[in-house]
């Protein structure tokens, strides 16, 4: 096959290699004064189609609440859910949002807007009863102009929002309504364009970089403007450099400018030091200064290379990625900064590096944060193009829609530093026809007219067509690439899953380099286990047939031997992946636990099995097999539990690293050494079970590394309450995310306890999540009371605006309460 590679912005490509150099950040909330939260008193009406019609009158009754909001994860659990158990059998509907506010006479001279990062979905809006437009994709943010329609000083305007939920549609969990952060921005008639920054590092050397800068300026008045425009880079608070043009622009107008300085010395963004500076850009007429527009950015170069894989700032790196979906677990799909935080540091500390926004456009919190933190992103935008999935998908509106939708979203993210790669499309089903090859050459076009400092993907499954089981290839001939695998369309080749083919990459697409866009798909229960863990099950036997055997209470092993058709267990795609250099990385199927999609099982089953972590966010075992392989840190982690029956037989698992033997003793009895062999990613011993302790000792050289236990526990008999943070900002916003173990009598944990516990909250916060991680709960997650899943539960509490004291107890019947105070300021 042709590979075309033509690229305007210093992209170099050779046979199988593409080298990148750009930077990156878009506009954070924090750093520009333009906008301000617009979250706060809004009023909601979940519709009745039966009594509402498609309207509201002065009878509707309303509730007063903050955005962002979901109303579907306040719904109860419907086996009949349109969404099905797919959408995670939560329903969505049909929501009104509207909302009263004023402004400045000050300000009737400027721009006045809103801006929705994102309505879940089909959101109309009006102000002031005029119709300001549709945006049917539930994913993306949009910007209305309001200023024409305004009304200033005391005289109150209104602002009214419709959202229509219209399922199936999403194959996962959505959410419904106004469920990201919306803004209202003021700036000058002459201003930075919203997304109007473009920041580039076209070179990079250890002694300077060359910083590309550009900078749209809209000019909203009704005469000629000259204007001088300043763009200064900082590290933190110093001064790096600056630039300054002057421009003359005419009435309602609009240009692009092109701005370059050098930076000496630059500090790169890596996935271990992030480092970040800003690009402060200002329009001056006269002495006045107009605007004021703060662009993130991070300086790096990138390679995707055919034989060496991935390389980051000149060293080697493999991307070691999860796919996360956009649902925050017992939160539903409301967005919250600290709740995301916490996700991207649980899966930092197992060693990812990467992360894929299956299967859309992310929150920018997230994108923000990755920034900060240090990941790699593949930037997701679409699940579907004009081939539907279900009824009432994107693809009803794909026509109009998609190169609105495609180009808001590269405008947006393209100066974040941790998007390293565009993705248009995820198991496509136009990947096998002729119209793979026209719509992905279109989209990839779309994409490179707005930045060719990345590389184009999309997700396929897989990109060759093989005879036979699907995931095999038989022979070392080349293989026959699907239509858009063999476009010309993309520039790195996306795999989902077909594990048993990456070794023959280069064969098969001999001039573009290789990601593993998604892989796996392994399912596990935290904290159940199978009695013999050594035979690999697939369920279900395949994708369409539904599984009719299986594990009492829909559970699944939490040994790593259960995985879909399509998939593999953890290790074995693992130990594919980490012996080619030119295998760059791969996306996990799924990081986290998420709602809906409760693969192999139908209802009651209603959340994933997938996760490395499980919904409430505590690590499934597995999770210790990427640290021990992922990480610099001493692992060693031993499973199962040791609550068992007298007379059985139980496979105990221990990974480890950083040691060459592991002991395992049995109430100080020796039950023998062991070592991994070749590409062993745990050992295993049998063992008759007897009550006590059992105790893994690894060792290096003869010296002990790590030990690691695990007991028999009695009758649970206490709660423990632990907070991942006892001090949080009272903003209205901030979290504490509060776990409860149970004990018995001796303080030993219960890891098969699966007591009712109750909360109760007293204080400057509120309870707004609970969550045990079982995905056959059907217990609301916005209650005050949840059933334990093997010793665990977790409750999620939320400041106020008032600094002061929360109190939170946990009890249940017949067990010792726990009370843990948080302290907001």
């Amino acid at each position: 096959m042709k590979k075309i590679h033509t690229y305007l912005f210093m992209v170099i490509a050779t046979a199988g290699m593409l080298m990148f150099t750009a930077c990156s950040s878009s506009d954070t909330k924090e750093h520009n004064n333009r906008k301000i939260s617009f979250n706060k008193d809004w009023q909601f009406h979940l519709n009745d189609a039966a009594v509402d019609k498609d309207t509201f009158s002065a009878a509707t009754k309303w509730r007063t609440l903050s955005l962002p909001h979901d109303w579907s994860v306040e719904g109860s659990f419907d086996e009949h859910s349109p969404g099905g158990i797919g959408g995670g059998a939560l329903n969505g509907g049909f929501g009104w949002y509207k909302k009263t506010f004023a402004v400045a006479a000050a300000d009737s001279t400027k721009v006045t807007s809103i801006l929705f990062d994102g309505v879940y979905c089909n959101s109309e809006v009006w102000i002031n009863g005029h119709y300001l437009g549709k945006r049917p994709n539930g994913y993306i943010g949009f910007e209305y102009n309001l200023t024409p329609f305004l009304k200033f000083g005391d005289a109150k305007n209104e602002i009214v929002v419709k959202v229509l939920n219209q399922q199936p549609n999403s194959r996962w969990y959505s959410g419904s309504g106004i469920y990201r952060n919306v803004w209202l921005q003021t700036t000058d008639k002459l201003h930075v364009a919203e997304n109007g920054t473009f920041v580039t590092t076209p070179k990079v050397t250890a002694e300077n970089a060359t910083v590309a800068i550009q900078t749209t300026v809209k000019n909203e008045y009704a005469s000629t403007k000259e204007a001088t425009v300043t763009t200064t880079l900082y590290k933190g608070d110093s001064e790096v450099t600056s630039v300054s043009q002057k421009i003359t622009l005419e009435a309602n107008a609009e240009k692009t400018i092109k701005q370059e300085t050098t930076v000496n010395n630059p500090v790169l963004w890596n996935v271990e030091t992030p480092e970040l500076y800003t690009a402060i850009t200002e329009i001056k007429t006269g002495d006045e200064v107009a605007d004021s527009y703060s662009t993130p950015f991070g300086i790096r170069s990138f390679t995707f290379d055919l034989d060496k894989g991935f390389i980051l700032n000149g060293k080697q790196l493999k991307i070691k990625g999860v796919c996360l979906h956009h649902d925050l677990g017992p939160l539903g799909s409301a967005i919250n900064t600290r709740a995301i935080e916490r996700q991207l540091q649980i899966m930092k500390d197992m060693g990812v590096n990467g992360v894929r926004t299956s299967h859309n456009p992310p929150a920018p919190e997230l994108l923000d944060l990755c920034d900060k933190m240090g990941f790699i992103v593949m930037d997701e935008a679409f699940d579907m193009w004009e081939q539907s999935k279900n009824k009432y998908d994107y693809s009803t509106a794909w026509d109009k829609w998609h190169k609105i939708d495609l180009e808001a979203q590269i405008l947006r993210d393209r100066n974040h530093p941790s998007v390293f790669i565009w993705s248009i499309g995820n198991e496509i089903p136009e990947q096998w026809n002729e119209n793979g090859a026209r719509i992905g050459k279109e989209l990839a076009a779309i994409v490179k007219a707005l930045d060719t400092t990345r590389p184009v993907t999309a997700a396929m499954n897989p990109p060759i067509i093989v005879n036979g089981d699907i995931n095999i290839q038989f022979t070392e001939t080349a293989a026959q690439p699907n239509a858009l695998a063999g476009s010309g369309a993309l520039d790195l080749i996306g795999y989902n899953y077909a594990h048993q083919t990456y070794a023959n990459h280069k064969i098969n697409f001999p001039k573009t380099p290789f990601i593993a866009t998604e892989t796996t798909s392994a399912l596990q229960t935290r904290g159940y286990y199978d009695e013999k863990s050594d035979t690999i099950k697939q369920w279900p036997k395949r994708w369409d047939i539904p599984l009719t055997t299986g594990n009492p209470g829909n559970t699944c092993s939490a040994y790593d031997q259960i995985q879909t058709p399509w998939g593999s267990t953890h290790e074995a795609t693992w130990k594919v992946m980490k012996k080619h250099d030119f295998l760059s990385g791969m996306f996990i199927w799924t990081g986290f636990d998420y709602i809906g999609e409760p693969t192999p099982y139908q209802w009651p089953s209603i959340s994933s099995y997938f996760g490395i972590v499980d919904l409430a966010g505590f690590p499934k075992d597995v999770y210790y097999m990427y640290q021990s392989e992922w990480t610099n840190k001493d692992v060693l982690h031993i499973l199962p539990h040791w609550n068992w029956k007298a007379g059985q037989t139980v496979d105990v698992w221990a990974y480890y690293n950083h040691a060459d033997e592991v002991e395992l003793y049995l109430n100080g009895k020796s039950l023998g050494k062991q070592s991994k062999k070749g590409d062993d990613l745990h050992v295993m011993w049998r063992v008759p079970y007897a009550p006590g302790t059992l105790k893994v000792v690894s060792r290096k050289g003869g010296k002990i590394v790590l030990e690691k236990e695990v007991k028999t526990s009695g009758a649970a008999a206490s709660l423990k309450a632990t907070a991942d943070r006892i001090i949080i900002d009272a903003d209205g916003n901030d979290l504490s995310f509060i776990t409860v173990d149970i004990y018995d009598a001796n303080g030993v944990f219960v890891a098969t306890a699966n007591n009712e516990i109750n909360f109760s909250l007293k204080g400057e916060g509120k309870i707004v999540g609970v969550c045990s991680g079982d995905p056959v709960s059907h217990e609301s997650y916005k209650g005050t009371k949840h059933t334990a899943l093997n010793g665990k539960c977790l409750v999620i509490v939320q400041s106020t605006e008032k600094a002061g004291t929360i109190e939170l107890t946990a009890s249940a019947a017949g067990l010792k309460s726990s009370t843990i105070e948080i302290r907001t300021k």
